[in-house]
C-alpha cells in the first residue's frame, strides 16, 4: 500500500498538465505588473486631459 502512495505522489510530480497553467499565470503576472508601471507613469497626464474634458462641458 506505501508503494502504491508513493507511485502516486510521483505521478503527480511528472505530470505537465499544470505547466501551461504555471505559465499562463506567469504571463498574466507580467502583463499586470506593466499595466501597472503605465497607469503610474501615464496616471497624472490621463487624469489633466480629463480635467480638460471636465472643465471644457461646464
Amino acid at each position: 500500500m506505501l508503494q502504491k502512495f508513493q507511485g502516486y505522489v510521483l505521478s503527480k510530480f511528472k505530470e505537465e498538465k499544470g505547466q501551461g497553467m504555471v505559465e499562463y499565470a506567469l504571463i498574466i503576472g507580467l502583463v499586470s505588473i506593466v499595466v501597472i508601471a503605465v497607469l503610474v507613469l501615464l496616471g497624472p497626464a490621463i487624469s489633466a486631459k480629463f480635467q480638460d474634458i471636465i472643465n471644457a462641458l461646464k
